[in-house]
């Protein structure tokens, strides 16, 4: 069998993550779908910054699981946007195209 590379290669997660996937050695994709899966089932999307939570949106709420997560990160991107959540409070919100850099500030 190949060994895997790239996106499906399982990283180490820090501590907080891997408590609320449930692992501890993940490929970055499954870290991902277990986020969203975690946020789908806690109805923790919203329309609008900062709204309150429901069942849809391109809005994440930081709840009281997600905010150690989200404030491990302080990422650039290659294009140079930084995306700094360090100072976020629980029932506030993320824009869910900075999945991949709260994904990638929390691997080990």
């Amino acid at each position: 069998m190949a060994e895997a590379k790239g996106l499906s290669t399982p990283v180490k997660m820090k501590s907080e993550l891997a408590a609320l996937v449930g692992a501890s050695l993940l490929p970055r994709t499954e870290i991902t779908k277990k986020l969203w899966d975690y946020i789908k089932a806690n109805k923790l999307q919203t329309k609008t910054v900062n709204g309150a939570a429901m069942d849809a949106g391109k809005y994440i709420v930081c709840d009281a699981k997600l905010h150690p997560i989200f404030k491990n990160t302080k990422s650039t991107s290659k294009t140079g946007k930084l995306t700094d959540l360090t100072g976020i409070k629980v029932g506030e919100t993320v824009d869910m195209m900075q999945m991949a850099a709260i994904v990638g500030a929390n691997i080990a």
